[in-house]
């Protein structure tokens, strides 16, 4: 939509190697000569020496080395290196010797295809004329047919090495077939896009529909034209533009807006002019290399996250993701249908999970089983977590890049090294990870999956609901703050299999048994004991099944005296039927506070309020005995507090290291 004198950092390579070569007498030597003399040398050596040409004066602001070839100096072996070492070939013919121009096809062009291979991308060639101020006639029309049969052959030109003409030109064709190459974009003989050209531009054009129309309008037309070239669109060329559009294709426009059809002839038509530069512009704003393919530092840039640190989405990351999810809920419902999913994704190769069997069964749904937006935020925290690269492939899929005009990494958080949370007794992070450990049938995949539902999704409790998932991911809160926590249950295959370091390591261990199992629970007691008991993870046991019948356990010590043991929390009773959540808050809670022991915090913090129920309603069971009973109330909470905070005390100089 712009010049390319407009055009800015389209480049990605950082110099470019032109390989002249041609038969004895064309002219290739004086060429080289002429160009950097500036005038026609009157004595030609053989061969010239290779030459370099700083970036300050190429078009194309790139450094440039231009070799020459001598059938006289080199072997055909030293030629065959020289084509695979250069980036584009020139061959030379002489306009007035009609045997140099048929050479091209009988043995210079099959000379390189042969040498760079026919499993390798095909190397940029230019057919260049010299000699024109010895003719009055042009050998264009004999050169393009040659174009349509090599798809490598870039460009033409005629020039002349004895006049000057047209050589400083010749070289900007070689640079550019280089920089901005034909073949990848356009089918000379088809005249129309490539197949990859298309699907290039068709993702492009759908990340710029930013209201999801299917139409690029005015404003959405001149956010890419500032994303892509740092200028504005003025209003009468993008009237101009639309025009050219409607007059050749007449459903290009659509309510004075730029429908998928107009937007890829509007690149069929720069290709056509000798415009490559402005489609590899866009393309390479949009992270395309030169096999238009997405580059891997595009995909996935550099991120250092330290020993110990973990990666979470940034405010950035949430609020695009937010939006992502809120353009695509077309019927603003609040969830995500399996065909707003498959759409959302569409700039994708594919997407990163799978809707039905992933997704719909970690995070949360609604009655239909479709994904709402806390479900999608928290699969997200969920891959970044356990997998940044791709979360940072998939926002740059997305269009991350583009619309925050940033790399992926404001996308990303990297946390303070887990050493540091545990000298400060306190977490910074705000998604912890939680390994959910016991026996087969002990019921930790029903917990698991427990943490997804509310009350409207309880109804999907079922066949489906109870199977296996690695992973699932929700929101809890921990003292007003907004934490997610992932329960990952760890598949015990047989009792006696050790557990691997990437089993145990994690933010707070939940041990599983079955209360109305007698022999459950000692699996997760040896388990403690082999893996937690020295460790600085904190470990919640939980026996699962509370609606059923408690069983005495086939152990030396019961659940409640194994934790008094270890000092541990007593064992939480926990049924799917009748689930309030308490659980989750609390691992969640001992994962923010590692050190400081937040099991037991929620432990007196609870007797605190049992303390203050009781003198409340001591007061009011003998208020009409004694009038003063208000004010001794009062005494009594007031020191019932004061003892919870000399308890916090004492507990905190348990857990202090100077102690």
């Amino acid at each position: 939509m712009v010049s390319s004198s407009t055009l800015v950092g389209t480049s990605q390579r950082k110099n470019v190697r032109i390989l002249l070569v041609g038969d004895p007498g064309v002219g290739k030597t004086s060429l080289i000569l002429s160009l950097v003399s500036e005038e026609f040398p009157e004595d030609v050596p053989p061969k010239a020496e290779e030459i370099t040409i700083p970036a300050n004066v190429t078009p194309e602001q790139v450094p440039t080395n231009i070799v020459d070839y001598s059938h006289i100096e080199q072997s055909d072996e030293t030629l065959n290196e020289e084509i695979l070492k250069s980036h584009v070939v020139c061959i030379v013919y002489a306009v007035d010797d009609d045997d140099t121009l048929d050479r091209i096809t009988s043995h210079w062009l099959p000379l390189i295809r042969k040498a760079v291979g026919e499993d390798q991308p095909k190397k940029p060639v230019v057919l260049v004329g010299n000699k024109v101020d010895l003719i009055e006639y042009s050998t264009i029309n004999s050169v393009l047919s040659i174009m349509e049969e090599f798809p490598e052959v870039e460009s033409c030109v005629e020039c002349s090495a004895k006049t000057l003409h047209n050589i400083s030109e010749m070289f900007y064709y070689a640079q550019k077939a280089v920089l901005h190459p034909t073949s990848p974009l356009y089918i000379m003989d088809e005249q129309d896009l490539t197949p990859a050209c298309k699907k290039s531009l068709v993702r492009i054009f759908k990340i710029c529909d930013i209201d999801g129309d299917n139409l690029l309008n005015d404003y959405e037309l001149n956010l890419f034209q500032r994303r892509c070239f740092n200028t504005p669109l003025q209003p009468q060329i993008l009237d101009e533009v639309k025009s050219v559009i409607q007059k050749n294709i007449p459903d290009g426009i659509y309510n004075d807006s730029v429908t998928l059809k107009g937007f890829l002839f509007l690149h069929c038509l720069f290709i056509q002019r000798g415009r490559n530069e402005t489609t590899w512009a866009v393309l390479r704003r949009f992270g395309y290399n030169e096999q238009l393919e997405m580059s891997k530092d595009y995909l996935k840039p550099a991120l250092k996250i330290p020993p110990g640190s973990s990666t979470e989405l940034s405010h950035r990351g949430q609020q695009f993701l937010t939006a992502l999810f809120e353009r695509y809920d077309k019927d603003c419902d609040g969830a995500l249908s399996p065909e707003e999913h498959k759409m959302l994704f569409s700039t994708c190769p594919q997407a990163p999970w799978s809707y039905s069997t992933d997704i719909r069964k970690s995070c949360t749904v609604n009655e239909k089983g479709w994904v709402t937006l806390n479900g999608w935020i928290s699969r997200w925290a969920l891959m970044t977590l356990i997998d940044v690269n791709k979360t940072m492939e998939y926002l740059a899929y997305m269009g991350f890049n583009v619309h925050e005009n940033d790399t992926q990494l404001a996308a990303i958080h990297v946390t303070r090294e887990r050493r540091i949370d545990l000298a400060k007794r306190q977490s910074s992070r705000s998604v912890y990870m939680c390994h959910v450990i016991g026996p087969k049938g002990s019921g930790k995949t029903g917990m698991c999956r427990g943490f997804l539902l509310n009350d409207d999704t309880k109804s999907l409790i079922g066949k489906e609901f109870r199977t296996n998932v690695t992973h699932c991911i929700n929101t809890v809160q921990v003292y007003g703050q907004e934490k997610h926590l992932i329960l990952r249950d760890i598949d015990v295959k047989h009792a006696l299999d050790p557990l691997q370091p990437q089993e145990i390591n994690c933010d707070v261990a939940c041990l599983v048994y079955d209360s109305s199992n007698p022999r459950s629970f000692e699996y997760i007691a040896r388990i403690y004991i082999k893996y937690y008991a020295e460790s600085k993870i904190p470990v919640m046991i939980v026996g699962t099944k509370c609606d059923l019948d408690e069983r005495r356990q086939d152990y030396l010590l019961q659940p409640d005296e194994f934790c008094q043991k270890y000092k541990l929390l007593p064992p939480h009773r926990f049924s799917l039927k009748n689930n309030k959540k308490e659980l989750y808050v609390k691992l969640a809670t001992m994962a923010a506070f590692p050190r400081f022991q937040a099991a037991w915090i929620l432990f007196y913090k609870h007797r605190l309020v049992q303390l203050w129920e009781s003198a409340h309603l001591r007061q009011f069971g003998l208020m009409t005995e004694d009038p003063t009973l208000w004010w001794k109330a009062g005494l009594g909470v007031a020191a019932a507090t004061v003892l919870g905070f000399v308890v916090l005390k004492a507990v905190h100089g348990l857990t202090s290291p100077t102690r």
